[in-house]
């Protein structure tokens, strides 16, 4: 049975992703807050999509940690569904990219559309300073940056490998970070077209407040994601 919903999701996934790129189209020529509108209601229709083929539910815990605006949160990365599962419940979200997705078509051009901020990882330096910049301008529209510590997916109990991204951003904000923990690729696998019931959690942890030292900083934050993804994962939702 779960070998059929997979395969019955796989299939209404693509066939109604393709219909949301098709449909927004005419939003290349709309505001930008309007790709992230029709990118909300998309991420809303796979929750459901998950919900009523896999009997996979999404819950979001720990709301009351997220500023009423403008907001940097480091996030895990287990599968994809991370970034278009957390449009659905994240007032204006952007997400840290890197620069090979934008070449994807509709992906790539959504993407730049809708302001995501777009790294280039070979750039070292040059590239920490535009992620800063980047990130600055899109808080001026009270958005919520969502970068994945890691910079890559990672399977749930892979050791860790947190990158200076989300150090160099803390650093030079000088704003607290909103720890992100999931469990969902315990559920939606990042390789294969299984999908396995149960409850997909995204959950909010307490802000680390600015100011801390770079390294202080980085262990708490590992500490924190890492605790609470491994709680997730083990209560077996």
């Amino acid at each position: 049975m779960i070998l059929v919903r997979s395969l019955i999701f796989s299939l209404a996934f693509y066939l109604f992703s393709t219909l949301v790129a098709l449909l927004m189209i005419p939003l290349f020529l709309a505001p930008r807050r309007w790709v992230t509108w029709a990118l909300t209601w998309y991420g809303r229709g796979n929750t459901l999509l998950l919900r009523l083929i896999c009997n996979i539910r999404v819950e979001v815990r720990g709301r009351e940690h997220l500023p009423k605006g403008a907001a940097l949160i480091a996030a895990k990365h287990q599968c994809m569904f991370d970034i278009f599962g957390s449009f659905a419940f994240l007032p204006d979200a952007c997400f840290v990219a890197k620069k090979e997705l934008m070449v994807i078509p509709f992906l790539g051009w959504y993407a730049t559309k809708g302001g995501m901020v777009v790294v280039d990882r070979s750039g070292h330096a040059t590239a920490l300073r535009k992620l800063v910049a980047d990130a600055r301008d899109r808080f001026k529209d009270a958005r919520q940056l969502v970068i994945f510590a890691e910079g890559t997916r990672k399977a749930p109990g892979d050791a860790p490998d947190y990158k200076p991204g989300i150090a160099a951003l803390y650093r030079d904000l000088e704003m607290p970070v909103i720890p992100m923990a999931l469990n969902t690729g315990v559920h939606w696998p990042a390789h294969g077209f299984m999908r396995y019931p149960g409850t997909i959690v995204f959950e909010f942890l307490p802000p680390i407040p600015a100011g801390l030292k770079r390294g202080e900083f980085m262990r708490e934050l590992e500490t924190r994601i890492e605790t609470a993804t491994s709680a997730l994962v083990a209560q077996g939702l």
